[in-house]
């Protein structure tokens, strides 16, 4: 397995001009990371010179994987051989996880039936993967394609209509279709701009949408908060404050 770098700046590459880390920064500023935001889509280049990072996180976005004609999506493209190449740890949220199987080999393509997953939707830990996730455990998605597995990675979890839900490739290069960044804020603000999308096969609507996230958000980000532990920071400590 690669040496990862114990740098304190995180790369967070948005495929949108309004995303923001949510839930996943205030998790990973407790531990006293820098970030360093870049948009694409926006204009900014995207780094030559991955050193001086700890992690790189691609975010999700309403495009596809396979839409080279977009700017984003083609520069990141471009970019990702270099996170493969390099030492830095890696997480794709949802697009990114599609973008990264999809430079891996894989192919990236809508459900056979057309569902969606739109709201909250369950997840089962792989026989390899229970040591990361529960034995089901119900999470926040917003995508209507999935990824095949890249040739070398490991599926730790699965899903009954999407049955890949996260992968890993040497413990380095992380993928996961579902949104652990999508705190109350962030829900509100996508419910707003994208509401009217979410009678599609399988979606579920606002309300339900914000029923779900009552009943699911708390256990949700404490995953997530065992799951930056484990994966994303590992032995650093969180700052001590007060």
């Amino acid at each position: 397995m690669n040496e990862l770098s114990t740098n304190d700046r995180i790369l967070l590459i948005f495929n949108s001009a309004t995303g923001q880390p949510g839930r996943l920064g205030t998790v990973l500023r407790k531990y006293g990371y820098e970030f360093d935001i870049r948009r694409p889509g926006e204009g900014d280049a995207l780094p030559d010179d991955l050193s001086g990072y700890h992690l790189v996180v691609v975010f999700g976005g309403p495009m596809s994987a396979n839409d080279d004609d977009l700017g984003n999506v083609q520069a990141i493209m471009e970019f990702l051989p270099k996170v493969v190449e390099s030492d830095v740890l890696y997480l794709g949220i949802c697009l990114g996880a599609q973008m990264m199987a999809r430079h891996l080999g894989a192919d990236v393509e809508p459900h056979p039936e057309g569902l969606t997953e739109i709201g909250y939707y369950p997840v089962q830990a792989t026989d390899t993967g229970r040591d990361l996730f529960p034995d089901e455990m119900m999470v926040y998605h917003w995508h209507s394609e999935g990824f095949g597995l890249p040739e070398g990675a490991e599926l730790v979890a699965t899903g009954p209509t999407f049955p890949h839900q996260a992968y890993h490739i040497d413990e380095r290069i992380w993928g996961i279709q579902f949104h652990p960044e999508v705190d109350d804020e962030t829900h509100e603000r996508w419910l707003a701009n994208g509401g009217d999308k979410t009678d599609r096969p399988n979606g579920q609507g606002p309300d339900e949408q914000r029923a779900g996230r009552i009943k699911y958000d708390q256990a949700f980000g404490e995953w997530f908060e065992r799951f930056a532990a484990r994966v994303l920071v590992r032995e650093r400590t969180t700052l001590q404050t007060g």
